[in-house]
């Protein structure tokens, strides 16, 4: 790629922009139960805000098929054509379930890398993933049993084994894996929806994980990769089909099931970007408040080159917002 198509700004800073307005949009639906209509304002408010971005942005991965949603969609163009050229993974609300019942943690998230740089997983919607901060970065091997990593996590850490703190989602799948941590002595912190918040608070100070562990979205998996390169730390996957179907179509399209995914694969650059916007109050992040005819925001923005990672904060003067 020549000089004037890669990113020679910080585009998270950018980009912050349509996480903040998606996080707006989506919070108005917060507790109704719609998560479709939260999900399509989000989309909505992010596709929007977009087309404004001087970039020409392809969505690499888009979220919506897997749950049947609105979505920014595979293959879809976005920006304004202009310079430099872009892959983007989008989830314009991770954790729909969260927000259409009001609980924590639901965010608006989008990732961006050099054209041509970003996984692109096919296929497959789900993968399998391991997770830490910078302090157990290059301690993991997916390969190995979670009992193995949780002791390679613990002598990395110097903490004990029972001190760890292991995020993993609440699924049925997961049953025999919060036996095994259960069994290892391990504690646990089940979270409802959300894999990136539970990626992110690996490396977030204060959040108190120590690693996730499980089967997740791809969308989320690429997501949190670029977050965490920024931060420093660590992520391995494997791609997991759902049936013997969506196997047999990796398989064709030359996907090896076998292969373990480090950030590097996910994110095939020294110079990607993440911003993220709480839509409801967690453990990262507050959700949109509003008071008085304006809407405050949290965010987190990153660019893995610099390692840059900022906490901003905005007020919205939602009658200005709505003319734009």
């Amino acid at each position: 790629m020549s000089e004037r198509t890669n990113p020679d700004r910080n585009l998270a800073l950018e980009l912050v922009r349509v996480t903040e307005v998606a996080a707006i949009a989506a919070s108005r639906h917060m507790g109704r139960g719609e998560k479709e209509l939260a999900d399509g304002a989000a989309v909505d408010a992010m596709r929007s805000q977009l087309s404004m971005v001087a970039m020409d942005g392809t969505v690499i991965i888009g979220e919506g098929e897997k749950d049947e949603a609105p979505m920014l969609f595979n293959g879809e163009t976005i920006g304004n054509g202009e310079p430099p050229k872009v892959d983007i993974a989008v989830d314009p609300i991770d954790g729909t379930t969260l927000i259409a019942l009001g609980r924590a943690n639901a965010l608006a998230v989008i990732a961006a890398s050099e054209g041509g740089t970003m996984f692109d997983p096919g296929p497959c919607v789900y993968m399998n993933k391991i997770a830490v901060g910078p302090d157990a970065a290059g301690s993991i091997d997916i390969r190995k049993t979670a009992t193995e990593n949780l002791e390679l996590i613990a002598d990395r850490l110097n903490k004990r084994l029972s001190n760890l703190t292991t995020v993993i989602l609440d699924r049925p799948r997961h049953e025999d894996l919060i036996k095994e941590v259960r069994a290892a002595g391990a504690r646990i912190r089940l979270i409802p929806d959300g894999d990136v918040v539970g990626a992110i608070s690996t490396a977030w100070p204060d959040a108190g994980a120590d690693v996730l562990m499980g089967i997740g979205g791809t969308p989320e998996g690429v997501i949190s990769a670029a977050a965490l390169a920024a931060m420093g730390g660590d992520q391995q996957g494997l791609l997991w089909p759902r049936d013997e179907a969506e196997k047999a179509e990796a398989i064709e399209a030359g996907y090896d099931l076998e292969k373990v995914l480090s950030i590097a694969d996910m994110i095939n650059a020294d110079n990607c970007f993440f911003a993220a916007t709480g839509i409801t109050d967690g453990d990262l992040l507050q959700g949109v408040h509003f008071d008085r005819g304006v809407a405050r925001t949290q965010s987190l923005v990153m660019r893995s080159k610099s390692g840059t990672v900022r906490l901003i904060e905005g007020q919205h003067q939602l009658e200005k917002v709505s003319r734009l």
